[in-house]
């Protein structure tokens, strides 16, 4: 059996002090890597195959792989069931907590089940509201929120105690991260936002998909002017468009995504649409592993996942480093 604390193929990467996590997640950020993560498409099965399947498509590519919790608010498999699966694989996994659908005490319990099993990586968000999935007829929880979730799990880690004081036995050694959206109004106030997520608990951040690179380095400058580059490590969200039509589908329809023009025109002139927004999300990532302080790249390639080994390989974002993978 693998867990998450195994070394990476050809890199002697040790747990150094001030590290909260055996994991390489972890341990390929604090070394000063370029680090790419991405999203796995959870199955509406429980064929634990289909998840596996859906892995492979990563092997080499991706340092971490994120398991998420209903996203959109669909039902799919859960999150903490992908990342027992993979985990037990040998794979790195991020498990998403939404707080739309779980109370503390089934986060706490989550958490500390999950990381019984080499889960080291946890993303806390606050989720999207029922009406936008295909159950709006749920009932919501929302006892917490990203920043209360981030402080609960960092006490239970650092102080070994669950919320209401009770000691825990085993602390959860976990790495614990969050979202941000430099994209969406009212933009002078995303960096503060940003700041109280850092200080909540908060020590990776993935974005919302980033398709206009003057706003994002805009964004990362005010980061900057705050420290905020010092004491978190943030990976700008990139992702293919698969057509024009999408991307102008997407901006209307998806929050807190832009989606400037100049890209829609592009994929609209483009002979193979689909081509050309490999090609956007090629050049994304280029420019973005030049803005000071981005510590790497999520890409979120929902349908596409086949398509990630490419953009990796021809990004060479990774230099001569290749993540683990279970033939290696």
């Amino acid at each position: 059996m693998t867990f998450d604390d195994e070394p990476l193929v050809g890199e002697n990467l040790p747990i150094l002090p001030g590290h909260n996590s055996p994991g390489r997640f972890e341990r390929v950020l604090r070394a000063g890597h370029f680090a790419v993560t991405a999203e796995i498409a959870p199955p509406d099965s429980a064929d634990p195959q289909e998840v596996f399947q859906r892995a492979a498509l990563f092997d080499g590519y991706v340092d971490a792989i994120n398991a998420t919790d209903g996203s959109g608010a669909n039902c799919h498999m859960s999150s903490v069931g992908m990342c027992a699966l993979l985990t037990r694989r040998g794979y790195s996994m991020i498990m998403q907590i939404s707080c739309r659908d779980k109370n503390r005490i089934a986060m706490q319990g989550d958490v500390l089940g999950a990381s019984a099993m080499g889960v080291s990586n946890i993303l806390c968000l606050t989720g999207d509201g029922v009406q936008s999935g295909d159950h709006p007829e749920a009932k919501p929880v929302f006892d917490m929120d990203c920043m209360t979730s981030l402080q609960m799990l960092r006490g239970m880690r650092d102080k070994g105690e669950f919320l209401s004081g009770r000691k825990i036995t085993s602390p959860p050694p976990v790495f614990l991260g969050a979202a941000a959206n430099p994209f969406a109004p009212p933009f002078d106030y995303r960096p503060l936002r940003l700041a109280k997520k850092v200080a909540a608990g908060a020590q990776f951040i993935q974005t919302q998909y980033c398709f206009d690179i003057a706003m994002l380095k805009d964004y990362m400058a005010r980061v900057r002017d705050l420290g905020l580059h010092e004491k978190v490590f943030i990976l700008p969200g990139v992702g293919p468009l698969a057509s024009a039509k999408s991307a102008e589908w997407i901006r209307s329809n998806v929050a807190g995504v832009h989606i400037p023009d100049a890209i829609i025109k592009r994929l609209a002139g483009a002979e193979d649409q689909k081509q050309e927004g490999v090609n956007i999300c090629i050049d994304m990532i280029n420019e973005i592993r030049q803005i000071p302080g981005a510590s790497g790249v999520h890409i979120m390639a929902y349908r596409q996942e086949h398509r990630i080994a490419e953009i990796v390989e021809k990004t060479q974002v990774l230099g001569d480093r290749t993540p683990w993978h279970p033939n290696r």
